[in-house]
């Protein structure tokens, strides 16, 4: 099965970002086709990135896409998008299409939970779909001594020191969704069962109620 991913240059229009247009089947194409085409503006397109420009984080979220052979999008905005509501404003979707990877320790071991934009995670429901006792949220140093990710670029994958990983329900009624790629400029778009597969997550109810974008 090819890949179909396609990545997004800095966009110099005013939304950000821009597509590219062709169809991509390697991790070389998906860093480096960029759109040769200008925008509305009339300003030139930004050059392709090389792999010492693209960060290695995203490199590796990268290499996750092209290896799996999903369809999915590699998206780099011109501003940084840390929280849900500024990954919302800067796509122009609603928060609820936004995946926050949250880090928790549960009995110790650190687990992937996923949660749209606009919930939060229950620690009560994440005890009881991993079986745990205590659960809380890691620290920022815990974060990336486990995932290699900085707070909010924490890509869903690849996560090869996170052995528990769950994704909220909620996430599963949408077409696509979003995702951190690895920095706080990068995000991938992608259907929900692939980002199950990609994650090795089980689905299970482990949001509270909706409670705004971040």
């Amino acid at each position: 099965m090819e890949l179909m991913a396609q990545v997004v240059s800095i966009g110099t229009g005013a939304d950000g970002w821009r597509n590219t247009g062709p169809t991509l089947t390697s991790r070389r194409m998906l860093l480096d086709e960029m759109d040769n085409r200008g925008d509305e503006t009339g300003l030139d397109p930004p050059a392709a990135p090389d792999d010492d420009t693209v960060p290695e984080a995203v490199r590796r979220v990268a290499d996750v896409l092209v290896g799996a052979g999903v369809e999915a999008r590699l998206h780099e905005f011109l501003e940084s998008t840390p929280t849900a509501t500024a990954a919302a404003r800067a796509i122009g979707c609603g928060p609820d299409q936004i995946v926050k990877s949250l880090i928790f320790v549960c009995d110790g071991d650190p687990a992937l939970v996923m949660v749209s934009g606009s919930s939060r995670a229950d620690d009560a429901k994440i005890a009881k779909a991993v079986g745990a006792k205590s659960v809380k949220i890691a620290k920022p140093a815990v974060v990336f001594d486990r995932t290699g990710f900085e707070v909010g670029g924490v890509a869903p994958f690849p996560l090869p020191n996170i052995r528990t990983a769950i994704c909220d329900r909620r996430l599963l009624s949408h077409d696509v969704v979003w995702a951190g790629a690895g920095s706080v400029r990068h995000m991938v778009a992608l259907a929900p069962h692939d980002l199950v597969k990609l994650a090795s997550a089980k689905a299970a109810d482990v949001s509270a109620r909706s409670i705004g974008s971040d």
